[in-house]
Formats: C-alpha cells, sequence, structure tokens
C-alpha cells in the first residue's frame, strides 16, 4: 500500500504481493496531473495503444475491412476524375453544336452515375461495418478487463477515479470507434483526392501549355496559411467532449440513481429533492453545450470564409493561369471549344480537390474530439488494468491509514480447509481502521456467530475473508474461493429463468454436467419452504423480473436455495434472513448444519444462537472477543 496522506490528494494503494516479494520502503507513487485532451503528444500515443487492441494482427477481420474500404476510396477518386473529363467533354461538344458527341457523352456520364452511386453507400456501410468492428473488439477486450479479479466491484468500491463505468462501457466506447472509423474515411479519401487530383490538373496545365509550378505553389501556401490560421485560433474541443461526456454520465447517473432507489424516494417523498439534483444536473450539461456551440459558432464563420471564399479565388486564380498565360511558342493558340473544355475539367477538378482540402482541415476539429474520447476510454482500460492488479487511488478522507503504508498481507490457501487470520487488521476502502488487529481460527464444523454495533466490521469481515478487500496486513488461510459462499442481506436476482435463480451464478450447463436435475433443485426449495413457487409461477422455465415478483422473504430463501445447491464448506450470512419467519429460519439452518456447510453468521436474532458454537463480538472501538455460546446462553438463564 502507497500512501499520500493529504486529505487534498488522492490516495494511492498497490499490491505488493501480486508481484515478487520487495520491501515495504518504495517510494509513493507519482501521480500525473490529468492532461487536457488535444492533438499532441499523448494523445498519440494513447491512440497508438488503442489501435493496437482494435487491430490485434495484419490478418484480422478488421484489416480485411480496412483493405476492402481503402479499394473503394481510391476507386471513387478514379471515378471523380474520370467524371469531371466527361463533363469537361460535353461542354466541349455543347459549344461545338456537336449533337452526337454530346448525346453519346451524357449515355456515358448516365452510365457512369449507377456504379458511383453504389461506391458512395459502400463506402459509409464499409465505414459502419468498421466502426462496428472496432466497438465489438474494444467491447470484448474492456469487458474482459471489467470482469478480470472482480474489477467491476473494486473499481467503483476500491477506487475513485471512475465514477461512471457503466456510461464509459457503452456509449463512450461506441462514441469513439464511430469517430475513428469515420475520421480514416474522413482522412484517407481526401488524401487520394489531392494528390491524384492534383496529378491531373497538372497534367491539363502541361497540355494547355502553361506552366505547372506556380498553380501548385500558390495553393500550397494558401492552405499552409488557412491552416495555421485555424490551428491558432481553434477552440480546445478535446477537453470540450470530453467534459461533456463526463457531465452526460453524471446526467445518467442521477438518474439511474432515482430509478434504482424510487421506492425510497416516494416513501419519503422525496421528489423535489431528487428534482433539483436531475435539473442541476441537466442544466450544467446544456451550459456546457451551450458554451460549444458558441465557441464552435465563430470558428466555423471563420473556417467557412478562409475555404469558401479565400480558396475559392484562389481556385479561379488557378484556374485562370493557364489559360492567361499559355505558351504560344509553337504559333498555335487552342480554340474556343478545347479551352472551355479544360476550364470546365480543371473548374470540376478544383472543386473536389478545394473539398478534399477542407476536409482535411476540417479534421482537425474531428482529430481533436477524438482525443476527448480517446482520452476517456484509454484511461478507462489503464483503470481497469491497475485496479486487477490491485492498484487503486482514491480521494483520502481519514489519516488513520498512515501505519499501513504497504498491502503486505498474505492470503494462503489452507491445507487443513479452515480459515484462520493472524493479526489481520480490518480497514475500509476509505481508510478507516475499524480494528486493529484480528485473530481468528475456524475450523469446518465449528460455527461461528458474530455480533456487535453498526459499522464495527461484522461485514467487513466477510469482504477480506472473501477477497473482496485487500489485506494490509498479517495472514489470512482460507480454503478455495469455491469453497465459501457469501449470502447478503439483500440478495441478487439476475435475468433469467427460475431455475438460474436457484443455480447462480452457475449456467444451465454447468449444471447439467454436476449432474444435477430439476428433482435436486426442488429438494433445495423444500429445504427454504419454497416447494409451491415452481407451479405458482409457470415452471422451472418461466422467466421475469424476480427483483419485483418475489417477496423480500422469498428472496432470501431463493438465497439460501442457492446454498444448499452449491453445498460449500463455509458460508457467510450476512443478515441473510431477516425476512424470513423463525420457524422457517431455524429449518433451514439445521438442514445447512445436516449438510456439513460450517456457518459463520452475521445476526441481531437471539433465536440463531443455539445453532453456533462460538460468538465473535466486536465492541465498535476496535476491540473483539469470542465466547463460546453455551456458556454465554449460560449466563444468560443466570
Amino acid at each position: 500500500l502507497l500512501v499520500n496522506t493529504s486529505p487534498k490528494k488522492p490516495l494511492v494503494v498497490t499490491n505488493n504481493n501480486k508481484n515478487e516479494p520487495s520491501s515495504c520502503e518504495d517510494p509513493p507513487l507519482e501521480i500525473k496531473k490529468r492532461f487536457i485532451p488535444g492533438f499532441n503528444k499523448e494523445f498519440v500515443i494513447e491512440l497508438y495503444k488503442l489501435v493496437r487492441l482494435l487491430i490485434p494482427s495484419l490478418w484480422c477481420k478488421e484489416v480485411g475491412l480496412l483493405s476492402v474500404h481503402t479499394t473503394a476510396l481510391i476507386t471513387r477518386t478514379f471515378m471523380s476524375i474520370y467524371v469531371a473529363t466527361m463533363e469537361g467533354r460535353m461542354v466541349k461538344y455543347i459549344v461545338q453544336r456537336d449533337v452526337n458527341n454530346f448525346a453519346l457523352m451524357l449515355l456515358k456520364w448516365l452510365g457512369v452515375a449507377l456504379p458511383a452511386t453504389f461506391l458512395n453507400s459502400l463506402i459509409r456501410y464499409l465505414e459502419s461495418k468498421i466502426a462496428l468492428a472496432f466497438r465489438t473488439r474494444l467491447v470484448n477486450h474492456a469487458y474482459a478487463l471489467y470482469m478480470k479479479n472482480q474489477t467491476y466491484y473494486r473499481v467503483s468500491n476500491l477506487d475513485s477515479r471512475i465514477e461512471n463505468a457503466d456510461h464509459l462501457l457503452t456509449d463512450d466506447i461506441t462514441a469513439f470507434t464511430a469517430s475513428l472509423a469515420h475520421l480514416y474515411s474522413h482522412l484517407t479519401k481526401p488524401l487520394f483526392d489531392c494528390a491524384l487530383i492534383g496529378l491531373a490538373l497538372a497534367r491539363s496545365s502541361r497540355q494547355m501549355g502553361a506552366a505547372v509550378i506556380p498553380g501548385p505553389l500558390l495553393a500550397v501556401v494558401v492552405i499552409t496559411l488557412t491552416g495555421q490560421v485555424l490551428r491558432t485560433l481553434s477552440p480546445k474541443f478535446g477537453a470540450l467532449v470530453s467534459v461533456e461526456a463526463e457531465r452526460a454520465a453524471y446526467l445518467r447517473s442521477v438518474h439511474s440513481r432515482l430509478i434504482t432507489n424510487a421506492e425510497e424516494v416516494a416513501f419519503y417523498g422525496g421528489h423535489q429533492v431528487e428534482l433539483k439534483h436531475l435539473k442541476s444536473a441537466y442544466r450544467s450539461l446544456v451550459e456546457h453545450k451551450n458554451k460549444i456551440l458558441c465557441q464552435r459558432l465563430w470558428y466555423v464563420v471563420l473556417e467557412q470564409f478562409l475555404m469558401k471564399y479565400v480558396w475559392s479565388g484562389t481556385g479561379m486564380v488557378m484556374v485562370s493561369l493557364p489559360i492567361l498565360m499559355t505558351n504560344n511558342r509553337n504559333g498555335q493558340e487552342k480554340g474556343v471549344s478545347d479551352r472551355t473544355q479544360y476550364f470546365t475539367t480543371a473548374r470540376n477538378l478544383l472543386l473536389s480537390g478545394a473539398d478534399a482540402v477542407e476536409r482535411l482541415m476540417s479534421s482537425y476539429k474531428e482529430i481533436v474530439e477524438l482525443a476527448g474520447y480517446t482520452s476517456r476510454v484509454g484511461a478507462m482500460l489503464k483503470v481497469f488494468d491497475e485496479v486487477s492488479r490491485g492498484t487503486y487511488q482514491r480521494a483520502a478522507v481519514s489519516n488513520s491509514l498512515q501505519k499501513f503504508t504497504h498491502i503486505c498481507g498474505r492470503v494462503v490457501e489452507s491445507t487443513d480447509g479452515s480459515i484462520r487470520l493472524c493479526e489481520t487488521p480490518i480497514v475500509t476502502p476509505t481508510g478507516d481502521v475499524v480494528v486493529p488487529s484480528l485473530s481468528l481460527h475456524i475450523k469446518p464444523g465449528h460455527h461461528l456467530l458474530i455480533t456487535g454495533p453498526n459499522g464495527c466490521g461484522k461485514s467487513s469481515l466477510f469482504r477480506i475473508v472473501c477477497g473482496l478487500w485487500p489485506l494490509y496486513s498479517g495472514t489470512l488461510h482460507r480454503p478455495s474461493q469455491a469453497t465459501i459462499f457469501y449470502i447478503p442481506q439483500r440478495p441478487y436476482m439476475s435475468i433469467g429463468s427460475l431455475r438460474e435463480q436457484i443455480i447462480y451464478p452457475d449456467t444451465v450447463e454447468q449444471m447439467n454436467e454436476k449432474g444435477i436435475s430439476d428433482i435436486d433443485l426442488e429438494k433445495c426449495l423444500a429445504h427454504v419452504s419454497l416447494g409451491p413457487l415452481v407451479a405458482r409461477e409457470g415452471g422451472w422455465a418461466a422467466v421475469a423480473d424476480w427483483k419485483d415478483i418475489l417477496s423480500g422473504g422469498e428472496k432470501q430463501r431463493i438465497a439460501i436455495a442457492r446454498l444448499f445447491y452449491h453445498k460449500p464448506a463455509f458460508a457467510l450470512l450476512d443478515e441473510c434472513t431477516s425476512a424470513v419467519s423463525m420457524d422457517v429460519e431455524s429449518q433451514m439452518y439445521e438442514d445447512a448444519k445436516s449438510v456439513g456447510i460450517t456457518l459463520l453468521t452475521i445476526t441481531h436474532r437471539p433465536s440463531l444462537w443455539k445453532f453456533h458454537d462460538q460468538i465473535l463480538h466486536f465492541d465498535g472501538q476496535g476491540g473483539w472477543e469470542i465466547k463460546d455460546v453455551a456458556k454465554n446462553l449460560d449466563e444468560k438463564k443466570v
């Protein structure tokens, strides 16, 4: 554990046990300041890392799509040049009043229109396919990191760098991949257009007998100056887009919080407070969007003036130069029709070229916006990776963590199947030391009752035993994770059938591989007095919103039924029968002990004491003691 104890600075936690044994005197990690997203070195490095994830090899699907897409873009450029040449010839035949050749050229022009239209649609189709392929690749990678080593839990409970992981995994990844695919198309075709159209214009100028250098040189000077002006005066769109995404994510989280806690809000009548939060979050987003619109307004005005009018005037000069400065050393002047053909062809090519350069120039704004998405997605993946490896950062709200300077605790798989804690502290993610040191030995078949006031460390102990919270010092001996089953007070009802509620987190395929049938599941329900539930809900395959369909007591009994399905060595029961009647509760505890499950129970019900052998009592001041249940019951009787 590496700690910065200033309450205004983030707390950095690293797990030394994931690597080779090291000294607990390592220097604190340097916390880098968050850079403003933009077209800079950091953006290029981050984008390169993400592109390597999106295109892992030369033989992947994405390379094939990019190759076809690039071929379509090049073909479209050649087709644009060919169409411009045809239109020049059509104008020439009009000037010459050559009806036959004009009609023939018009038919050819219409014939080219069909493949040109298809090619335009194909380019847009391939762009969408590339964006979808990129998104699929990135989503799979992000999901793998998100589920690795309980990152989905740790990133929101042990780390404070990401507040809206759901928004990042959905909207931001979608925006990033769509922006990247569009930018590739938006940059590649204009580059091809500029190169090939430039060659075509140079050839046309040479055919007119004019010098080739002045026109392109003038264009390069004007374009360079335009680009420099726009780059200098451009707002920081990357930072603006990044902030917009953050505020949109916060608005979404406020809505999500209201939906999750709708019943509590309704009971309290707190709709006015929640409305205030919603309006505040929405107003913040709208104000920022208005800021973006205002800054984009004057930038677009400047951009359109330079690219539409300044460039148009430059283009007219470029097209006119070969005609006005034709070298007639051969004594042969081009005819009116030839000059008209040249002017029309050159003008169309120049318009296409100007459009290409304009798209390249306007792409800078899209690149900066892409930098905003790249920053957020890259930061998300970095945080997921660090959290999965045991490195956390959070706002330090307590200085009591100073004595624990590293995660030096060891988790060892026990050889005798018992759970043993040796001088282990209980420390919350916010840095509060609840219990400075706890030593405890729980043998299989020895049932433990855990009591104490709220906030004394009862549930925290379970989180440490299950591996959800880090072990800062001491040693934890425990059996494999598969032999420990935790049941909270509010059980989780998954998406799926009634059968899948009982076997969670197993799948139906895993259930069949274990040789367990629906008859065995009925026995599990019998242990918790829910036998009629299957018929009532329409069979094992019935699918419903079980969170709302089942009562609180039924959901708790479903969670206990999972215990009888999995039959772990240890059951960690955290107030998990608070909504169950005492007679059913007693039956469940008796049956659990009869099948060989060792019970570790947090409860305030004295009726459950008789099912346990020892009591671990926390006093709420960091102290604890272990008593025999039988002796304690005798004292209470006396």
